[in-house]
């Protein structure tokens, strides 16, 4: 379907004017109809919701077919790190995409969780019933999942307000020259490939803040950081990692064409959450170990290099869940 309007009145916002106009259409919607590069104003693609409009422009919204999706349950085996009667934590594994949508139908982590868990909030609605936040398909570890709706408004507060701690590590491409940092930017869409995140100038994107820190240095080659996220935007440790100059290894969309190590995807991991009870208050950590193909190259590289592989045991370690 394609909507079509012209622009007869006093200068306004693209958003605001088709606001006005497009009343089928929610503000939410229109939004992502702009920045997926779907609306055009005199011919030419405008990406970006605040941009001005003339008397006379023609406007151009081409609005996608509904597509019907259902998340059914699927046995699909999956790691329960920690569950009761509030929430769930999962060690995700690669390739996974979390929901259903954007053409994964079947085989996601929801459809894994409804067979699973004997509840799940609602909160997310029929395609994503107790997810509270996600991590890409192709990166591994740790997620809460909540199973009833007080539990889901206690766990996406917490994240909202940071007081949900999440840690990740990645193998990053190259030599790092700073030992710790913090990276501080605006990250949106990629002004020409929509499938992408970018870092943008300041003002032109949400911000994004990534602290950092060496784990371990593979010669010239590779360097093992942790991550922990203060903001979680998408693809952000990724877009976060190119920009240091230093993409994940295995990156696909990120990396560099040329990889060194032949990998399934990113490796990236979700190694450890921090958060309060959703009904008891009592805080609670929860490790994941990173994943066989992960440990492997470690592994490996500890012996090309000397490097003493006890110094992040930890990593290797069994899932676990603990109190503070």
């Amino acid at each position: 379907m394609e909507l079509r309007f012209c622009v007869d009145g006093a200068v306004k916002r693209l958003d605001v004017f088709l606001s006005e106009r497009a009343e089928e259409l929610t503000r939410s919607r229109l939004k992502k109809l702009i920045e997926s590069g779907n609306v055009t104003v005199n011919g030419l693609p405008v990406t970006k919701a605040g941009s001005e409009l003339k008397s006379g422009d023609e406007i151009a919204v081409a609005v996608p077919d509904a597509q019907e999706y259902t998340a059914e349950a699927e046995n699909i085996p999956i790691e329960l790190v920690y569950q009761d009667g509030d929430f769930a934590v999962v060690n995700k594994p690669q390739g996974m995409a979390v929901h259903v949508g954007n053409g994964n139908e079947k085989g996601t982590l929801v459809n894994a969780l409804l067979y699973a868990l004997d509840s799940l909030s609602g909160i997310g609605g029929v395609l994503r019933p107790g997810i509270v936040h996600r991590i890409d398909k192709d990166t591994t570890g740790l997620l809460v999942v909540a199973k009833n709706d007080k539990a889901h408004v206690s766990l996406a507060a917490q994240i909202e307000k940071k007081d949900c701690k999440r840690t990740y590590y990645a193998l990053l491409e190259g030599e790092l020259k700073t030992e710790q940092g913090r990276v501080e930017t605006d990250i949106g869409r990629h002004p020409t490939d929509r499938l992408k995140m970018a870092v943008l100038p300041d003002g032109k994107g949400k911000r994004a803040i990534t602290d950092y820190r060496v784990v371990a240095r593979f010669g010239t080659e590779f360097t093992l950081c942790r991550f922990d996220l203060q903001t979680g935007r998408t693809h952000q440790i990724r877009v976060h990692a190119k920009h240091l100059g230093h993409p994940v290894a295995g990156d696909p969309v990120y990396g560099y064409k040329k990889q060194k190590l032949q990998t399934s995807g990113q490796l990236l991991h979700a190694q450890r959450l921090e958060l309060s009870h959703p009904s008891t208050g009592q805080r609670m950590v929860f490790n994941a170990p990173l994943p066989p193909v992960f440990q492997e190259i470690l592994q490996k590289l500890c012996r090309k290099y000397a490097v003493d592989e006890s110094g992040f045991a930890a990593l290797f370690a069994h899932s676990g869940a603990s109190n503070v």
